[in-house]
């Protein structure tokens, strides 16, 4: 590529864009307003897969910018800043939190005293379980968040107008420092927010179960954004599908990773056969709750699977942004069938529920994602250009 080609230019997304993701996000907001009025059980546990599916988004983002970082990935440059975005999503979790962390008490069964007091392994677990320490924790983990964002994002912004190769250096240092906190952060996430909603459970593997499934949320959003911006000319000139390709590598290595732990924490349970354990898949096992359960093998993991297998298939920029549409929503499939149960199981009706109260969290995670991206994309440009391997990034073939 000769040094005097234009690498990148700059284009200011339509403003058009703003407006329609806050009309999806006041629709959803509104209907999960209203939901309360009907059924404020119902209503909370619709508000913990919003909450859980953003956080999974956002967190999923930094997981991949520290990744990129630290194995000094190449490919992955050019759309470090797309990323650096999607993972903007963290700042908006804690204003979904608010209500919930107002109203522990009606979500969370261990801050029941009547439970306590009769259940030996709830009250176990009480020196953790408690809502002064859960809202320590939650505070905690956001802020650590935002500080690694504008350790990492922040200085990739700086590097655009400076060009110094030194901040990729420290990036790389405090992506290795990210990592075991992150490896902490996402599993206390995983527990407190889906976990504890049936505290005699537990499972050793599940933070890395939601890990996969972030990752696989974070990877689908940032694909599908990122040919959608590249369709219409916002990424330049340069990209190829051998850097989509990678994209699709990626999503079909995390959809086996998630099938693999997915598999794992299910065998182990039941070879155990310890009542403790088994009562969690008992719960989505009988009744309606078996059906969406054999779905989920098949919509998280067989669809994308087959869809992803061949190299064709991960290099089609239309079929990813299909796949990828696909693998975002099998995501809010899993939460899904993670949390609800337990709402049916509480007010003992054990059959699924399916209406307008559940509607509410995709319009507000879409509407979420639309309005974060073109906020913080505003007055930026889209590729890091002051990254020393951006030109190289470019470059890349397979």
């Amino acid at each position: 590529m000769s040094s005097d080609v234009v690498l990148y230019e700059r284009k200011e997304l339509p403003s058009k864009i703003t407006i329609i993701g806050l009309l999806v996000l006041v629709i959803g907001a509104a209907l999960s307003f209203f939901s309360f009025s009907v059924d404020n059980l119902r209503a909370y546990y619709n508000l913990i897969l919003t909450l859980t599916w953003l956080y999974s988004i956002g967190l999923g983002a930094m997981f991949l910018i520290a990744l990129e970082y630290i194995v000094s990935a190449d490919w992955s440059v050019p759309f470090r800043r797309v990323t650096e975005i999607v993972a903007g999503l963290i700042f908006v979790v804690p204003i979904v939190s608010i209500p919930l962390l107002m109203n522990l008490d009606t979500i969370f069964v261990w801050l029941n005293p009547q439970l306590i007091g009769a259940d030996k392994y709830v009250a176990g677990k009480v020196p953790y379980l408690n809502q002064d320490f859960f809202i320590i924790r939650t505070i905690a983990i956001f802020l650590i968040m935002f500080v690694f964002y504008f350790l990492l994002a922040g200085r990739s912004l700086k590097q655009d107008r400076t060009k110094d190769p030194k901040i990729s250096k420290l990036s790389s240092k405090l992506s290795a420092l990210f990592m075991p906190i992150f490896a902490v952060t996402i599993s206390v996430v995983a527990m407190d927010w889906l976990m504890s909603l049936e505290p005699k459970w537990f499972s050793t593997i599940f933070g890395v179960y939601y890990f996969a499934g972030a990752v696989l949320a974070a990877l689908s959003t940032i694909t599908f954004i990122s040919i959608v911006l590249n369709e219409n000319g916002y990424l330049g000139k340069h990209l190829t599908e051998d850097h989509f390709y990678n994209f699709g590598g990626l999503m079909f290595a995390f959809t086996s990773f998630w099938g693999y732990i997915a598999f794992s924490q299910f065998m182990l349970i039941w070879y155990a056969n310890m009542p403790d354990e088994t009562s969690w898949y008992m719960n989505r096992g009988g009744d309606a709750w078996f059906i969406i359960s054999i779905g989920l093998i098949f919509i998280k993991f067989g669809v994308p699977y087959l869809a992803l297998v061949t190299r064709p298939s991960k290099s089609n920029p239309f079929r990813l942004k299909i796949i990828s549409v696909w693998i975002f929503l099998a995501h809010y499939y899993d939460l899904y069938w993670i949390i609800m149960p337990e709402y049916t199981s509480k007010t003992a009706s054990h059959n699924p529920v399916y209406s307008w109260f559940e509607m509410s969290s995709p319009l507000i995670v879409i509407g979420f994602i639309i309005v974060v991206f073109m906020l913080f994309a505003r007055n930026k440009n889209l590729m890091p250009i002051g990254d020393p391997k951006f030109r190289k990034g470019l470059e890349f073939h397979l």
